[in-house]
């Protein structure tokens, strides 16, 4: 061989190595497409001055995809992986089994297989490697897939160093791995695999360190679990560990477990879990010092990725090295501050009820629409409570406020304060500011008397439809960069309405009155929610008329048979998909052309609502009309003709009774003269406000409604000058982006896409009710020890025991109910209020006394439950459950 071609040949291997293997000092954090998250992630941390990472290189995908190339088998078998439909779990479990076989049968090209030997011979061929799954969805921001790939350790000599490789490959289509992908909405096809092969280090301890407390989402506290051995055993739940948690550079608690079986490398290679010394069982893993010195040393990776770590560690010699580092995806994203203060932040999204996700258009669109400031995190917003919880006066104002409308925000705010010096405690003249959520806020004083008058209920409606007139009216004229001027200018209009003196003392005169006449009659006749029933059939109230109309939607549509058996096959739309289609074809049929007229002009009036409907972005029941098909049949089923008119004067006939029952007990009793009067004025005051309660929600929606349609026309023309590829693009950008986008023609396609993948990872985010600027996520709790064993413990919101089967449903178009039933659901907005006239029940697990939910539960007269932690996944669909709107619980019958 001439010098020439051995030198040619030498450039060959150098650049087919490259190729297929990277040393780890080689990436960084940047590399997730060639080497995968977990090669990525610890190619950064070996970068950081004073972390140790063990010696290692990785094989690249490009490697996975050669092999992948030399399978067409396989690839198609993938594609159709791809392509099954969500819910074949069956179809998935075994083609995920073929592929796993088919990458396995594929012999490792001889090009790899010399990359990977050579580079075993720079770090020593007869050491003990952990080959470890690297694929390129792994280790990310938003979804760590932890666990999902395989890892296995002390791989000793070449040859089962490649087969383990291969194995690695393999395991990107285990069942565990192909179900997370599939939850995560990720494309098998997008993801590839790469391998980190990483000389094995004997600890004397391993364990993991989390640099945030992964339950509470503290940040100022990190918490490790330590065990002697290696750690796998340790990862995979096999022995108990040692738990320390630091905070500000101390051990502030520790338990030390028996640790009776550890993990440790055998001399010829694999691993044997050996039994722990009897004297040594009890020891800690760690010193207090190691402890500190670890989590400083998290610190820095922590810093210099940006976010929490769940950080993988082997004490080797008193010294630490990490082997993996990934991000702590669980954790509960903490608002932007502009101070190094403590705050206390409470969710706008459980009093709107509305604890979804929402676009940043939505987002945004709210923020400029809203009576105080709010903050984003995680999808969702926030109001900033901690100078009103600082001052006595106001601290007290507030837990009393919100405490009438869900006990456990007030629990979560107490939980908070109890945290000794985190909230500052300021004089009471320090300005309290409004309370938090997004409805019209309360005045620090007692609203101003109120004159229990039906005319000023009609008086503000047809204020509110005036308002909504003009902006119809106004916004016709507008497109282009003056209609984002004119928005501005008509939010400003939105919260003038929004923010009416009298509206917003007719909206507290209702809840008060509610209050005291609930205090007063328990504690003068002993009957628990007296005001549930005196408010049934209040009138004025829009939401609960919504209901009721689509049972005369139904009226029109029962004696059509034609029609009935077309919308049984009537299907809603799914993605950015218009569903309307179907009212054209309603007309071609016999009747269709009335019963098309009845549901026109039920979206007339209400076409603007849907759920989650404080987000701009939700696709509304005007533009998803088939949303109401599964409702309308439902009602055409379960109910007889003229069943909207009965039901509303069955309920204010109940309340007609309950108020002459209330009153004659009241006059019998001492005193009781004046008892009666005072409550009788409560009463009168309940049923004429109460009602109204729901209006300035639905006057907000018609407005959102109207902004809508504007700025889809602005998108419109985006699309058609090739700005952007599709409509619902814009919603991935802020009120102010979408207007820079019309004014330049220019977007960001690269922020888009990166707010998409945002969006779709706060789906697995629970927004706590409370949280604070260390993290720390607050749920609250009940605190009661008056429920049977094992009953569900929430709110009662809505008086009654009823008993049924429990359907638990999370969209709206998917409901399919029977008379009886107990809808279980996680939240309810005023668009779930049509479902309400065919049940018996309600239980959610968001909600407060005065939420929308609760107040139509009450209309209704349905016996109601809300704030039931995860009860759509303890109650299971199709159980028997009994609910004690009265009192607050929920029995499991079977």
């Amino acid at each position: 061989m001439t010098e020439k071609t051995a030198k040619a040949e030498k450039t060959a291997q150098a650049a087919t190595a490259e190729r297929y293997v990277l040393g780890l000092r080689d990436v960084d954090e940047t590399w997730v497409a060639a080497v995968g998250g977990k090669g990525a992630q610890l190619g950064g941390v070996s970068r950081i001055e004073g972390v140790r990472v063990p010696d290692g290189f990785c094989v690249t995908t490009d490697a996975y995809r050669q092999v992948l190339a030399q399978a067409p088998a396989v690839g198609d078998l993938i594609d159709r992986l791809s392509r099954l439909e969500p819910d074949d779990r069956e179809g998935a479990r075994e083609l995920s089994a073929e592929i796993r076989r088919g990458i396995e049968g594929v012999a490792i090209p001889a090009d790899i297989a010399a990359a990977v030997t050579r580079a075993l011979a720079r770090l020593g061929e007869r050491d003990g490697y952990a080959v470890r799954s690297s694929a390129t969805a792994e280790d990310l921001p938003s979804a760590s897939f932890a666990g999902q790939q395989d890892t296995y350790l002390n791989v000793v000599g070449a040859a089962e160093i490649l087969q383990h490789i291969s194995r690695c490959w393999a395991s990107l289509f285990t069942e565990r791995a192909v179900a997370y992908r599939r939850q995560n909405g990720i494309d098998h096809r997008t993801v590839h695999m790469a391998v980190v092969v990483q000389r094995l280090v004997a600890p004397h301890a391993a364990g993991v360190l989390f640099t945030a407390d992964p339950v509470t989402g503290d940040r100022r506290s990190a918490t490790i679990d330590a065990g002697f051995g290696l750690g796998e055993a340790l990862v995979s739940g096999q022995v108990d560990p040692d738990v320390f948690t630091v905070r500000d550079g101390e051990v502030v608690a520790r338990t030390i477990a028996a640790k009776r079986r550890a993990l440790h490398a055998l001399p010829a290679g694999g691993t044997r879990e050996t039994a722990v010394d009897a004297r040594r069982r009890e020891e800690p893993a760690l010193t207090d010092e190691q402890a500190v010195r670890l989590v400083r040393l998290g610190r820095r990776i922590e810093a210099h990725f940006g976010r929490p770590q769940d950080i993988e560690w082997c004490l080797v010699d008193d010294g630490f090295q990490n082997v993996q580092s990934r991000p702590i995806t669980t954790l509960f994203p903490v608002p932007e501050a502009d101070d190094e203060e403590n705050h206390v932040y409470v969710s706008v999204g459980h009093q709107q009820m509305m604890t979804d996700p929402m676009k940043p258009l939505g987002i945004s669109v709210w923020q400029l629409t809203a009576m105080v400031p709010m903050l984003e995190a995680g999808g969702r917003l926030f109001v900033d409570v901690t100078r009103r919880l600082a001052a006595p006066a106001s601290r007290a104002a507030l837990l009393d406020l919100v405490g009438k409308g869900d006990p456990l925000v007030r629990d979560a705010l107490e939980t908070v304060l109890g945290h000794d010096g985190f909230v500052p405690t300021l004089p009471d003249a320090t300005p309290a500011g409004p309370p938090p959520g997004a409805a019209p806020p309360a005045p620090p004083a007692p609203p101003a008397p109120i004159e229990t008058d039906p005319a000023i209920v009609s008086a503000l409606i047809e204020r509110s439809q005036a308002s909504l007139a003009a902006l119809e009216r106004e916004i016709r004229t507008k497109s282009g960069p003056a209609l984002f001027d004119f928005l501005l200018e008509a939010f400003e209009e939105h919260k003038r309405v929004l923010g009416d003196p009298l509206s917003m003392r007719a909206i507290m005169a209702g809840m008060e009155a509610t209050w005291w006449l609930n205090d007063k009659l328990l504690d003068w006749l002993g009957e628990k929610n007296a005001a549930d029933t005196l408010t049934l059939s209040a009138p004025d109230n829009i939401t609960s008329e919504m209901g009721l109309a689509l049972l005369d939607v139904a009226d029109v549509i029962r004696p059509l048979p034609e029609v009935v058996e077309f919308l049984r096959s009537v299907e809603p739309a799914e993605g950015p998909a218009d569903d309307s289609s179907f009212l054209d074809e309603l007309a071609k049929l016999s009747g269709g052309t009335v019963a098309r007229q009845a549901i026109e002009t039920y979206l007339d009036r209400y076409g603007m609502r849907c759920v989650g409907e404080i987000d701009i972005t939700r696709p509304r029941w005007r533009e998803r009309p088939a949303t109401l098909v599964p409702v309308i049949l439902d009602n055409v089923r379960n109910f007889e003709p003229g069943a909207a008119e009965r039901r509303f004067e069955e309920g204010r006939a109940k309340a007609r009774e309950k108020e002459q029952d209330v009153l004659a007990r009241l006059r019998a009793l001492p005193g009781g003269a004046d008892k009666a009067a005072e409550a009788k004025r409560m009463i009168d005051r309940v049923r004429t406000f109460i009602g109204y309660r729901e209006y300035p929600k639905y006057g907000i929606i018609s407005r959102y409604f109207v902004y809508k349609r504007a700025l889809s026309a602005e998108a419109d023309r985006l699309v058609r000058a090739g700005v952007i590829p599709e409509r619902e693009d814009v919603f991935y950008l802020t009120f102010e982006e979408f207007h820079d986008a019309v004014r330049t023609h220019r977007v960001d396609g690269r922020l888009i896409q990166r707010r998409k993948d945002a969006f779709r990872s706060y789906h697995a985010l629970t927004p706590p009710r409370v949280l604070t600027s260390d993290g720390e996520a607050v749920m609250g709790s009940y605190g009661r020890d008056d429920v049977p064993d094992g009953a569900l413990t929430g709110l009662p919101v809505s008086a009654g025991t009823v008993e049924g089967r429990a359907r638990v449903v999370l969209d709206m178009a998917d409901a399919d109910l029977e008379a009886g039933d107990i809808l279980v659901t996680t939240f309810t907005d005023p668009s779930w209020s049509p479902l309400f006239v065919g049940i018996a029940g309600l239980v959610t697990e968001v909600g407060g006394l005065m939420t929308h939910g609760a107040v139509i539960a009450r209309e209704y007269g349905l016996p109601a439950v809300v704030g039931v932690a995860q009860a759509t996944r303890l109650i299971r669909d199709g159980q028997r459950v009994r609910v004690h709107g009265t009192d607050g619980y929920v029995e499991i019958l079977t």
